[in-house]
Formats: C-alpha cells, sequence, structure tokens
C-alpha cells in the first residue's frame, strides 16, 4: 500500500512505473536463463538445475505479469464501474501456481541426486554466472522495490518477492558448488537444492496469501485504519465514524465510512465538511477513492455498525 504523500505519484506516471517494471523483469529473467542454461551443461550441478527452472518460472510469471498489469490499468467503463484491478491477484496468484510448480519438479530431482549423487564439474564456471546473476537480480529488486513504493502494485511486489528469493537461492548455489569443488562434499548440492525448494513453498505461500487477500476484499492493516480514523476525526467539528470499510483492488484503494456530524447542523456545513475530510483522506492515500456519508451524531442505525 502506499503510505505517505512522498510516495504520491500521478496516474500516468504510475502506470508508466508498472509498465516498465513488467518489461525489466521479462528482460532480466530471458538473460539469466541463458546464462543458467550454458552453466548447468557445464556443471551438471542440481543447483544449478533449479535456479534456471525457476528462472524459466520467473519468465513465464513476468510474462502473466505484464499482461495483468497492463490489464489491471485499464480505466474503470461500463462493464467495470471499479476498474480492472482485481487482474493484478489473478496473476499474482498465477505466479504462486507457477513457483510452486517448480518446488515439486526439484524436490523430486534432489530426492534422486541424494541416492544418486553427482561430481560438479566445472565449478568455477558456475560460480562466476551466479555472481552475474546476483548483481544482475539486485539490480531488477531495487527498481521493483521503487515501483511498489511509489504505486503500491501487488503484482509488482510478487514478482519482486520472489526475486528476491531468487538472490537467495544464487548464494546457495555459489555455497553448494564450493563445497562440492573444494570439500568433496557430493551430498551438499542436493541437499541445498532441497533448502531452495523449502524457500521457493514458502515464497509462494506468501504470494498467493496476499493475492486472496485482495480478491476476498480483506480490510487495509489495523494501523493503515487507524490512520484513516485520526485524519476523520481531526476535524474539530467532526463527533465519530463508524462503518468504515476498506478494501484494495490492483493499485485502487477504496474508504467508504459514515461520518457522524451535529444533527442540527445545515446540509451545505455537512457537505463542507465531508468534501475536507475526503479532501485529506485523499492526500495521505493516494488514488483512494472515498466514499463519505454524513449522519446525525448518535442516531442508533438498525443495522451493526463497525468500527
Amino acid at each position: 500500500m502506499i503510505e505517505s504523500n512522498e510516495a504520491a505519484v500521478t496516474s500516468e506516471r504510475a502506470a508508466r512505473l508498472m509498465r516498465s517494471a513488467t518489461y525489466a523483469s521479462v528482460a532480466t529473467a530471458s538473460v539469466l536463463i541463458v546464462v543458467k542454461l550454458a552453466a548447468w551443461v557445464y556443471t551438471d550441478s542440481l543447483s544449478m538445475l533449479s535456479t534456471l527452472v525457476d528462472s524459466l518460472l520467473d519468465v513465464a510469471a513476468s510474462l502473466v505479469n505484464l499482461f495483468a498489469v497492463r490489464h489491471a490499468l485499464v480505466p474503470p467503463d461500463r462493464e467495470h464501474r471499479f476498474g480492472h484491478g482485481k487482474a493484478e491477484p489473478l496473476a499474482a496468484l498465477g505466479q504462486a501456481a507457477f513457483i510452486a510448480g517448480s518446488a515439486v519438479f526439484l524436490l523430486f530431482e534432489a530426492i534422486h541426486r541424494l541416492y544418486e549423487p553427482r561430481a560438479v564439474m566445472h565449478s568455477d564456471v558456475g560460480i562466476g554466472v551466479m555472481i552475474f546473476a546476483i548483481v544482475v537480480t539486485f539490480a531488477l529488486t531495487r527498481y521493483q522495490a521503487y515501483v511498489v513504493r511509489k504505486t503500491g502494485s501487488l503484482a509488482i511486489q510478487a514478482d519482486s518477492l520472489h526475486y528476491v528469493g531468487d538472490l537467495l537461492v544464487n548464494v546457495s548455489v555459489i555455497v553448494a558448488l564450493l563445497l562440492v569443488s573444494q570439500l568433496g562434499w557430493v551430498h551438499a548440492d542436493p541437499l541445498i537444492g532441497l533448502g531452495i525448494v523449502a524457500y521457493i513453498v514458502f515464497n509462494a505461500w506468501r504470494i498467493a496469501k496476499g493475492a486472496l487477500d485482495m480478491l476476498m476484499d480483506r480490510e487495509l492493516p489495523d494501523e493503515e485504519r487507524q490512520r484513516i480514523r485520526e485524519i476523520v476525526t481531526a476535524h474539530p467539528e467532526v463527533r465519530d465514524l463508524h462503518d468504515l470499510r476498506t478494501r484494495a483492488s490492483g493499485p485502487m484503494l477504496f474508504i467508504q465510512l459514515h461520518l457522524e456530524l451535529d444533527g442540527g447542523m445545515s446540509l451545505s456545513r455537512a457537505h463542507e465538511i465531508s468534501d475536507h475530510v475526503e479532501a485529506e483522506l485523499a492526500a495521505a492515500f493516494p488514488g483512494a477513492e472515498v466514499l463519505i456519508h454524513q449522519d446525525p451524531h448518535g442516531l442508533e442505525e438498525p443495522r451493526a455498525r463497525f468500527a
């Protein structure tokens, strides 16, 4: 989520940033596939194969991301009045499935290598490729983190999560190659491969959870809801608020609430106060759509009230 005014960007710039992040992701994964494929052929390392498979799935997931982000940025239309933001969590679920699938493949291969370990060849080539992969992936994740701070994009955040995981995977591959080549620990390669599998599964779970939260219209975190309450009640003529409802849909936030005002206040003044509160919320949560209903303070409503 976007959490400060410093993160505010125009919708047009946010769209450019999100698109450029998806292009950078696809390009990075494509380059890494080529170099890792060559390294795996030279080394016959399971750890190298695991990171190659991960990069193949990175390309697939990043392509899904690219098309999902493009669709999510389409403005609201007659059939989709709330926009197309749900395309982002759907893409994130697809990424989680891709990542989990790679983990299953690597799990079986790692178990096989534990029973039939193989020597790793040309480990210096593999280490050089991994260092290159670390540098390129680190640059990509820094750019993705910048885009997420500016746009709050769940799809870019999900993409970034598994590339951050790739950094750890690449370091693990270097460790495996060194243990096998320098100390002759042939079982280190499949054991580290199993560790990579566990991390990949954890990563897939995190991505899927975030996507499901958005698809199920989960409320914003408690600290952000509290921030909304503080902004609303900061106005001296606001008595209280109730029925605060929040959700996210791709890059869009939706905030709805009932504003409690003096029952003797004129409609015109109540409207002015609501406009002021709406402007304050829009400044604190850029890009949010805010809907406010005015109620006389102390009026008991027949349906349940939510804080």
